[in-house]
């Protein structure tokens, strides 16, 4: 329909608009009218780190090049550190500047945000400087060269022009891995796809399946086999195997056909039509779904949309890590400001792309010593080839996102938090409400998880009004996620009262052993519906036919 508006004009005035505001913004910094944080010392704290550092370096100089302490940290644990004196003097010299700038880090007197900057910076920085960086100081990667005769770094050598050619850092051995073939392996079809998504059924391995399918919408930043790896660690093979008629969204890796795609495109076309679609393959009039991480998110945002239609097609909703409420991000809070945000509108929120490999490295350097030097030094200083580890192909299997869509999501939830303001936001005509989702909820956080921080988990149980049962979990993002019983590792926490504050509920949760898994499938088990037979089938018969084999093509494509 023509409207009489020159859009393209209008694209081409905005992107005007914001280069002169980036631009202004820039000169303000360069002339100093820019408002910059203020950083001050409290003379005592500065005074009690200098008498600190200079007793422990005295000691240090005392010692000479004797065995030097460099503690529990496993960058220097190794043996050739200990018997090499020079080496073990720089790692105790290295570890001493480590400890008192971190100190000074935290003893600035300023904002919060800029003293978490501070310290984020000074973490990257000890990070890229560690002794063990380089072949120079590296008392076990100069052993290595001697026992191996060079071989290792002719090794290493091989494996960083390998790795600059493929543009990342290796963190497994990918050639040990095909998507469908050992990873990904669950048997199902592809009973529809559009420009966004595939959607995957799985085949039932029980004779009878609850009447309500389960969907689950993974991120989109990331692929959806994380939920599939091998058959005992899978999420989706579990929710089969207790009888659930499962529904996985596999979405496409966007290249520059979609460039223009916004949130308002992933909520209509991909979240709420896979809803539909399922509905129309099951005939039923409700199904129960799962969102994980930002798929979580979109979920979310779905099922306000629905909400605002007065639909209501989904009986209840799992959000494993997710953020519906972002007044507390975490570490990655560092990375996000007006100017910051600005920026990113400028560079893609008419069209572009924000490239995979630019998120994977935002997320390792949030843990540089595991996710990035750890590597650098096994594969280029050892000449190491990485064992083979599915869950890091994975991780290394990266996603690109759409500008438009990315840009949106940045402004309206890391910064200005506007999904959980009543009315604040219209997604696809409707003005948002997430307390209009009034279907009963489990969700699920992880302890020790940096993406999204179990407080910003726990955040959503104030702004859902169902019935709401908050389950947290051990370990990290991923590891805290998958956990399956059989494995019967680590821990899960749960208390039945939904206290304002995470600090308090926390006080009163129970620790119980193993997976978290069986908990939610007993929760999950009454909101199911009664058994019925298992489909012989895929789809349905004249609309929805197999276009494809699990896990489908979308899945396979590069960033």
């Amino acid at each position: 329909m023509d409207s009489g508006v020159d859009w393209a004009e209008q694209a081409r005035k905005f992107q005007q608009d914001m280069g002169k505001q980036w631009s202004q913004a820039l000169q303000n910094f360069q002339q100093g009218t820019a408002t910059l944080p203020s950083v001050r010392f409290q003379p005592d704290r500065l005074m009690e780190l200098q008498q600190a550092y200079l007793r422990e370096a005295a000691q240090l100089w005392n010692q000479g090049l004797g065995e030097s302490p460099v503690g529990g940290d496993k960058r220097f644990a190794s043996d050739a550190w200990a018997r090499n004196p020079v080496a073990a003097f720089s790692a105790a010299v290295y570890l001493l500047n480590a400890r008192t700038l971190l100190g000074l880090a935290d003893a600035a007197d300023t904002d919060a945000k800029s003293k978490a900057r501070l310290r984020f910076a000074v973490e990257q920085w000890m990070a890229a400087s560690a002794p063990s960086n380089f072949m120079a100081l590296n008392a076990e990667a100069q052993q290595k060269a001697l026992e191996t005769q060079g071989e290792s770094i002719a090794r290493g050598v091989q494996n960083l022009l390998a790795d600059l050619q493929a543009g990342r850092v290796s963190m497994t051995d990918e050639s040990a891995f095909e998507v469908g073939r050992n990873v990904a392996t669950s048997e199902g079809a592809v009973v529809f796809e559009n420009e966004l998504f595939q959607l995957i059924e799985y085949k039932p391995l029980t004779k009878q399946v609850y009447e309500r399918p389960f969907l689950v919408v993974p991120p989109c930043i990331n692929k959806f086999y994380i939920l599939d790896l091998q058959p005992d660690n899978s999420l989706i093979r579990f929710l089969v195997e207790q009888g659930h008629r499962t529904f996985v969204v596999s979405w496409r890796n966007p290249d520059a056909s979609l460039e223009d795609k916004t949130w308002d495109d992933y909520i209509e076309d991909a979240a709420i039509k896979a809803i539909d679609v399922v509905q129309d393959i099951t005939g039923a009039r409700q199904i129960n779904a799962l969102g994980f991480c930002v798929g979580g998110t979109i979920l979310g945002t779905a099922l306000a949309v629905l909400a605002a239609r007065k639909k209501k097609p989904v009986a209840c909703v799992t959000f494993l890590t997710t953020f519906l409420d972002f007044s507390d991000t975490g570490i990655l809070d560092v990375f996000v400001d007006e100017a910051s945000v600005k920026f990113r509108e400028m560079q893609l929120g008419a069209k572009g792309l924000l490239k995979g490999q630019d998120l994977a490295s935002t997320f390792s350097f949030l843990r540089p010593n595991d996710l990035v030097w750890n590597y650098v030094v096994g594969n280029y200083l050892k000449g190491e080839t990485p064992p083979p580890f599915d869950l890091l192909y994975w991780n290394s299997d990266s996603t690109n996102l759409p500008g438009p869509m990315y840009a949106w999501y940045l402004r309206n939830t890391y910064l200005e938090n506007n999904l959980v303001k009543p009315g604040k936001l219209t997604v696809c005509g409707e003005k948002l409400d997430l307390g209009q989702v009034d279907i009963p909820a489990y969700i699920y956080g992880s302890r020790e998880d940096h993406i999204v921080p179990i407080q910003g988990a726990y955040a959503s149980v104030k702004h859902l009004p169902g019935r709401k049962r908050f389950v947290m979990g051990a370990s990290g993002h991923i590891a805290g996620v998958i956990n399956p019983p059989a494995k019967n590792k680590r821990s899960y926490w749960t208390n039945d009262k939904l206290p304002a504050g995470f600090d308090a509920w926390l006080a009163g949760a129970r620790e119980i052993p193993g997976s978290w898994w069986p908990d939610w499938s007993a929760w999950l088990k009454p909101q199911a519906g009664k058994l019925i037979p298992a489909p012989k089938a895929y789809g349905k018969a004249g609309r929805y036919k197999a276009i494809e084999p699990a896990p489908g093509r979308y899945v396979k494509a590069k960033a």
